[in-house]
């Protein structure tokens, strides 16, 4: 196992989640820390519990995925102990709404779109020319299971991931040659906020997602990249996807009363 103790590591979405998991372990093992979100409020409760816990070098950054402008300015005024980036985790994500293709949200799909994608590739524009530049850098896009078996109204969110799929696939083809690593961790269920922010905020109908059956963690999602990241130099694990044992494909669930 590779040590990432004194990396810089970028984690986007990192305020709940599967985000704020991966930014624990990472601490635990030492690594610097930048830390994006839209909550600062949480961002800072998390950046201090890290400090507390772990002696976390860590700085924040409050800014939208979806906003290009502020995210190459907030990249621009990284401090220099914060500036050479060994690793992104493109984490920030949504599913928006579960309806009909031609009963859908013109608003839904424009933030699953503009987050899911478009903000992965601000990022991932913005931060990889430097670790090519230097020699070193590691690629992890949260992907989904969704971005291989479309489920009935699904639709865009699982275009969005498709498409997480398929740039994750170009990015790695591009960078053939350096020795630059991508990898796409694609969870199936997982608990957390997802379902919520799916129903805009509706907690029951977000509950029931999980009920009758044992899903994923953001710890067990944290695991994996964590070990994605710290495999040997010459080894890219390109791709990995997990779901729970009461899961066996993006429709199909063992549910116990």
């Amino acid at each position: 196992m590779v040590s990432v103790r004194h990396q810089i590591v970028l984690i986007t979405g990192a305020s709940s989640g599967i985000g704020e998991a991966t930014a624990q372990i990472f601490a635990q093992a030492g690594a610097k820390l930048i830390l994006v979100a839209r909550r600062q409020e949480r961002l800072a409760q998390l950046a201090d519990d890290l400090n507390k816990e772990f002696a976390s070098d860590i700085h924040t950054m409050q800014l939208d995925v979806r906003d290009r402008t502020s995210i190459e300015s907030a990249l621009a005024q990284l401090p220099s102990e914060f500036s050479a980036i060994d690793v992104l985790i493109n984490n920030a994500g949504l599913s928006r709404g579960l309806d009909k293709l031609y009963q859908g949200s013109y608003q839904d799909w424009e933030e699953m779109i503009d987050t899911n994608i478009k903000g992965l590739l601000y990022f991932t524009r913005a931060i990889v020319p430097g670790m090519v530049s230097r020699g070193r850098g590691h690629v992890v896009n949260l992907g989904s299971i969704a971005g291989h078996q479309t489920y009935p109204n699904g639709n865009v969110y699982c275009a969005t991931k498709a498409a997480v799929k398929a740039i994750s696939e170009g990015l790695k083809q591009d960078l053939l040659g350096t020795p630059v690593r991508v990898t796409s961790v694609d969870p199936g269920m997982v608990e957390t906020e997802f379902s919520q922010v799916r129903f805009h905020g509706d907690t029951e109908r977000g509950n029931q997602v999980y009920q009758g059956l044992k899903p994923l963690t953001p710890e067990d999602v944290a695991d994996v990249i964590f070990f994605c990241v710290t495999r040997s130099p010459h080894v890219n694990i390109s791709e990995v996807l997990m779901m729970p044992v009461d899961q066996s494909s993006s429709t199909l669930f063992n549910r116990r009363g």
